[in-house]
This record gives structure tokens, sequence and C-alpha cells, in this order.
């Protein structure tokens, strides 16, 4: 049998996306395609006084102008994740209020691109306006609600008893610090866009970049009175998402009412100012840490409280605290959220939401305490690991977090660390060193997959799940060769269709996980319809019997194990930083990461993912910054000139290593997800180095070079 499991296989999509080959939603072909430009609102809150789009109706090649006076009919969904999903509850043109800048008002549709958004901006609107709330100082903050199902409040301890204070009495250190983070904006390669063609009033096929094909499916059918089989969701590559295209949005949802109305295919596509405003991003945070410690270092108690923001169109919270349980064992601990509402566009799940503002907090209050105790910073969190989520009151399964720490210690050469903040230079410059670690869920859903064998000598992988650009195209392959002993270049795979078998949802981290183990079943159901042990035998009985192929499906399902164990991944990050105070320049020189994520499926694709993270992160930490105009709510970036991120200039070689086993509790294929830990704990490991290289404690991001000079 070929092994190809674990080892780094090139990506099987590769090909196809850079020769142009790979086809994303606004590029598919369609005859009679008309096109769309949304109006949206110049103003963060109030009404519209009046409308007046008779010019663009007038003008060239516009064929409908869509407004809340005659806005195209949509049903409300169920929007509970269980039967469908939408970013924000409020339906797109619902009524005349406007709640925050850049909210969609209307909708040109033409025969070309050109003419549709010409004809947009020949819409007169006029406004009766109320003064918006955009900053988190003028908002009232009130507790955040339940979570998927889990209230954000906890208590253990002397704080169950509410007698923290004479409990933490004794204390050697205490450490209380405020930690804030920017509102960041997803900015993926491939815009938000969308194509809606019905075929007839009971067939739509939505050509749209979503992570979640058959939560699509059943939301589309719900939002136009249609059962699922009539809505076909086609979406096999997605150029970055991040979380921001799990969901339709308002933009997709009208587009689609529209094309109904006007029995046309039409082509939206968001433009960069438009997907500032109204795709989504990650809430700015305020996190408040306490931390109390004997001298030994073990601690004695946490207060995680942490503050973040929603719109008024719908409910979303960043779950900063919700990663805190789970990190380091307290007798006292406590956490809690707090949610505001402002005159801003809906904040969504963006690349470990929670998890890495909740990381920036704790991983660096957790290194204020190192350096107040001397105590390095990497024995602290040895000696604090916690063997079980405190929460869950469950043991961790095939937990590797120490082993993360010291062979990143070991790999960077910590022990040569220089005790005292300042006393590094080279070249002139304070070099610094800082390390965090990093984690993220273990999680999973029902998936399953269709395997084929074919009388050429190939096998053909199908399901609905899809490729972020993560490589799942490259793993479910390596999955089916190594299953049906079989080269990976014999194994052909389609993805992101809605005709083929739930694949699951490409978020939380759980593609790999939920559909590796389907992937498994189908090519065993598949070999047992052969009656064959691998694809070989199989091809010869399938040539003699004259059929076309052998097919089955294979599914695979959480069961009861969540009952017994807590599923985590946990890794560990150390970097050096440079830093010239006098122009308050900062660049990040070397980078080690260690993770434990079970099996990996794909050493080159997994290592890519961290690598990503990072990124991420560097950019997080030190670049990504959504501003809001305070007096018209629109933010300050536009385009992605405009708004800061990394490039290859800014980014060391990143040293990617992987340690543990196989979680063989968590799924049969022992493996968990590896797109989102990455990002994890990175804005702490480089402020932690800033502070070593400076001596100055920054506990804002991003940390810009006005904070360094």
């Amino acid at each position: 049998m070929t092994t190809v499991t674990g080892t780094g296989i090139n990506r099987k999509d590769g090909l196809a996306k850079v020769t142009g080959a790979a086809t994303y939603a606004a590029e598919h072909q369609i005859p009679n395609l008309v096109q769309g430009y949304l109006i949206t609102a110049s103003i963060a809150n109030g009404r519209i006084k009046s409308i007046n789009t008779q010019a663009a109706e007038k003008a060239l090649g516009v064929i409908a102008v869509f407004t809340h006076k005659n806005a195209p009919k949509i049903s409300k969904p169920s929007n509970n994740f269980i039967n469908s999903k939408i970013y924000e509850a409020r339906l797109p043109l619902a009524d005349d209020q406007i709640h925050y800048a850049g909210q969609i008002i209307g909708l040109v549709v033409a025969d070309s691109f050109e003419r549709a958004r010409h004809a947009a901006n020949l819409v007169k609107v006029e406004y009766t306006t109320q003064k918006p709330i955009i900053e988190a100082k003028q908002a009232t903050f009130k507790d955040a609600p339940p979570v998927f199902g889990e209230d954000l409040k906890f208590e253990k301890g002397n704080f169950a008893t509410g007698n923290f204070a004479e409990g933490m009495a004794n204390a050697a250190a205490k450490i209380t610090a405020t930690y804030k983070t920017a509102t960041e904006l997803h900015a993926p390669m491939e815009p938000h866009a969308i194509i809606a063609h019905w075929q007839n009033p009971n067939s739509l096929t939505v050509y749209e970049p979503t992570q979640w094909v058959s939560g699509s499916q059943n939301t589309y059918s719900e939002l136009f009175g249609l059962a699922p089989e009539q809505v076909r969701i086609v979406s096999p590559f997605l150029g970055g998402g991040f979380g921001s295209k799990a969901f339709p949005w308002p933009h997709g949802i009208l587009c689609a009412a529209a094309a109904r109305q006007l029995q046309r295919p039409l082509k939206l596509v968001l433009s960069r100012r438009q997907m500032t405003a109204n795709a989504g991003h990650r809430s700015q945070t305020e996190q408040t840490i306490r931390l109390a410690a004997n001298a030994d270092g073990s601690l004695k108690g946490i207060e995680h409280t942490a503050k973040s923001y929603t719109s008024a169109v719908d409910v979303f919270t960043e779950p900063c605290t919700g990663i805190t349980a789970a990190m380091y064992a307290a007798p006292n601990l406590r956490t809690q959220q707090q949610l505001a509402v402002m005159n801003v566009g809906t904040p969504t799940f963006m690349r470990a939401p929670g998890e890495n503002p909740g990381l920036w907090a704790l991983e660096s209050a957790m290194d204020e305490l190192a350096w107040e105790l001397g105590i390095d910073p990497v024995e602290l969190r040895l000696k604090n690991e916690t063997k079980e989520h405190q929460r869950k009151g469950l043991p961790f399964s095939a937990k590797h977090f120490t082993e993360c720490l010291r062979v990143g210690a070991e790999q960077f050469g910590w022990q040569n660390r220089p005790k005292k903040p300042r006393s590094l230079t080279r070249d002139g410059k304070l070099i610094g060193w800082g390390m965090a670690a990093s984690t993220f869920p273990g999680l999973r859903s029902a998936a399953s997959a269709k395997v084929r064998l074919l009388a050429d000598g190939t096998a053909h992988v199908l399901t609905s799940g899809n490729d972020m650009g993560t490589g799942a195209y490259t793993i479910v392959a390596s999955t089916a060769a190594n299953a049906l002993g079989l080269p990976v270049e014999k194994v052909r795979v389609d993805l992101g269709d809605s005709l083929l078998p739930n694949g699951g949802l490409a978020g939380g981290s759980q593609m790999t996980a939920s559909l590796i183990p389907a992937v498994m079943v189908a090519c065993e159901e598949v070999l047992k319809t052969a009656q064959a042990k691998n694809a070989q035998e199989a091809f010869t009985t399938l040539r003699q019997s004259q059929r076309a192929a052998f097919e089955a499906t294979g599914s695979s399902a959480p069961n009861q194990e969540g009952k017994k164990w807590a599923f985590q991944s946990w890794g560990a990050h150390f970097c050096e930083v440079s830093v010239d105070e006098e122009i308050g320049r900062l660049r990040v020189t070397r980078w080690v990461s260690v993770m434990d994520i079970g099996q990996v499926i794909n050493a080159k694709t997994a290592a890519s993912q961290i690598r990503g993270g990072v990124i991420m992160g560097v950019g997080q930490a030190l670049m990504e910054e959504c501003l809001f105009d305070p007096n018209i709510g629109y933010p300050v970036v536009y385009d992605l000139a405009t708004y800061h991120y990394p490039t290859h200039a800014d980014i060391p070689r990143i040293e990617v290593t992987f340690v543990g086993e196989p979680d063989l509790n968590f799924n049969p294929a022992g493996v968990r997800g590896v797109g989102e830990i990455g990002i994890t704990g990175v804005s702490g490991a480089i402020a932690n180095a800033i502070y070593h290289a400076t001596g100055k404690r920054i506990r804002e991001l991003p940390i810009t070079p006005d904070k360094l000079i």
C-alpha cells in the first residue's frame, strides 16, 4: 500500500489556480447575464426621507432599480444555525431605517457593470439623521447573551462564593492590566460576489463563495420558499474567507430576490469600499485581566472580563473569555463578557474568533506576571498547565502542550535569553525575544462523501465540503489514496457543490476533522462493494464485470466522545524582534512555531496554514486597524492600499514543527483542525518580545511606530 498520510504532497488544486483554470464565483459564464450594483447609505443612523430613482431608471442600459419602496419578496428564515443562518437578521430593504453607514438601501440592475455603477450614482437620497454611536466610549455595555447556548459568565472557587479578595490577599504577585484590540477587516483576495440564476420559479442556482455549502442551500431555500433540493449552491473555489463567507450576507439575498423578479441571471460583486462596511469584520475589544500567584508561580486566581460591540441589525459577540478556563489551572476563576450596540456593520467570525483576542490579553498578562515574579515565561506556563477543561470538568484528550513549549524553547535557543529588558542589541538596534501559547478547540460535525472506482484505474471523491485555500482538495485526495492503495495522482476530487453529499462546514477548523473520517468510511464501503482488499483488485473485478464503476457513500459524525473528553489543539510561538527606537521601526526577524494538532494529514499544507496564521497575526499586532469616521460612521479605510497588512518584506522565515500523536478519542483519523490555531498567541508573543527589547509594555493593538518611539 502507498502511504501518503503526513507527507508533503503538492496541492491538487495548485495548477488550476496558478493557470487561471479555477473558476471563482464571479467568473461563471451564464447566458443573458445582467449586472447589479449596490446603493448604500451615507449616514450611520436615521431614516430615508426620500429616495429619487428617476434619473437612474432612465439611464442607458438600466433594467430595474430596487429600493425599500419596491423591494423584491423575501421570506424570513429560521436563522437558528440548524435550519438556516444569515449574517444580518434584518432582511435587505426591509424598511426605511438606517442602522450603519454603508447599509444597503438599493440595487441597480443594468446590462453592464459600468452602466449599473453609473446609474447607482444617479440615485438621490435625503435622510433624517440621528447622532450615531460610533465609538465604544459612547456605548452602553450590558452582559452578553449566551453564545451557542453557553453562558459567557463563569465563576469557580472564591469567585463563586464572593470571597475572591480575601482568597487573593496572600498572593506573592498580582497583575491587573487592560488590553485592547482594534477593529480588523477580513480583506480576502476574492471579493464577496454572487451570481443568482433561476432556471424556473422553483429552481435556483447560486454561484457564491461559501464556507458552508449545505448551510447556504438550506438558507436560500427558506428565504425563497423552496425545498432544499430545489436550490443548488456552486462554490468549488474560495479566494479566502476567514469566517466572512460562511452564511449569506444581505447583498447575496437581495441579488437572488431581484434575479427571481427579473427572471434573468444576475451578478453582483461588492467593491472593496463596500466590503469594508457591510461584509463583516472583527470587533474591537477591551479586556481586563487580573492574575494572582504564589511565589513559586502557581496561580491562585484568574479574572478575565471583556467588552466587544455588535450592530443594531444582529447580535454577534467576540467571545474573548471562552478560552481562559482551558488554558491555566487556578482554584479561583472568573470570566465575564459584555456587549454594546453601535452604529456599525455587523461584526462576525474572523479566524479564531474569541480565542485570538482572548489569548492576546491572557498571554500578555502571563508574561507580565513572569517578569513580576522573576520566573521564566515558559516555566510559568509549564507550572500552571491544566489537565482538564475547568469549565467543562472534562480531561483533555491527547494533549501535548508541554511538548510544544519544550521543543519550541529548544529550537529557538530560549535558554540563551538575557534576563533583563534592553540588554540585547545588534547593529545599533534593540533585540527582544518573546513567546506565547497557542490553542484552539477541536471541533467536528457530521459529514459525508462519495467514492467511485472507475474502469480507467482512477478514483473519484465527491463531497460538498469545500476548500477555502486551506488544502482540502489535497488532503481528501491523499486520504483516499492511502485508504485505497493508489498513487495520489490517480485520485480526482470534486468539492463545493450541493448536488454532492453534505461535506460539512469549513469553519471552526473543523473541515478536516469532519470530512477525512467520512472519506475513510466511503473508501472502506466502496472496497466492500467491490469485494476487494484494495483498488487494484477492485479495478480487475470492475473490468471483468464490464460495469462503469463501483460506488459507495460514507458518513461520519460525533458520538458520545464529547461527554468524556475535552478536545483542544495546542501550540507555542517564539519570536525575535528588532526595534529602532529613533524612528519607531520594528522588524520581526525570527519565528518558531510548534503545534500539536493530532494526526498531520499533509505536512506541507498544514505548515502553510500555520504560516498563514502567523502572518495574519503579525498584521494584527503591528498594522491592521479599521477606524470609523466619528461623524458619518463610514470606515476610513476603503481599499487594500489604505488597510495595512504584512507583505513578504515584513515576514521572516517561519519555522513550523508538529508534535504529539493522533487524537483517536476525537475521530477515527485522529486529526484535529489547523486553520485557526496558527494566529492565536501571535500578537502576544510579539508584544512580549517588544517588552524584552525596549522595556515598554504595550497593551493596545496595533503596535504602530508612534508607540515605540
